[in-house]
């Protein structure tokens, strides 16, 4: 999906880059480690992905829980919170979800 989606990106944030650096400063402000550590903000932004369906925002959280040390099982937790809260389309978008995150961490541990 990252792949996919990457050369698209490009051209829409060289027509509104200003648009992106005001995202990127909010995605560095919200991730930054704190009360919560940066692999639980990672955690909750996949497991929120996952609720709003949405693939690339799901690639995108595995990869970086997995790259904040994440566990699998840390990962597939955070999923069924999103099932509890969602319902059957968790299910679906969990199990997108817990797949990307095990592919991810399989490439980091190579």
């Amino acid at each position: 999906m990252q792949e996919e989606l990457r050369e698209l990106t490009r051209e829409l944030r060289r027509a509104i880059p200003q648009v992106y650096a005001g995202y990127k400063q909010l995605h560095d402000g919200a991730l930054a480690a704190g009360a919560l550590d940066a692999k639980t903000k990672e955690l909750i932004a996949l497991a929120i992905a996952v609720s709003k369906e949405c693939d690339g925002c799901i690639a995108a959280h595995a990869h970086a829980a997995v790259e904040r040390g994440a566990s699998e099982q840390e990962a597939a937790e955070a999923i069924g919170v999103t099932i509890l809260m969602n319902g059957g389309p968790g299910t679906v978008y969990g199990a997108r979800a817990f797949s990307a995150f095990r592919e991810f961490d399989a490439k980091k541990n190579q």
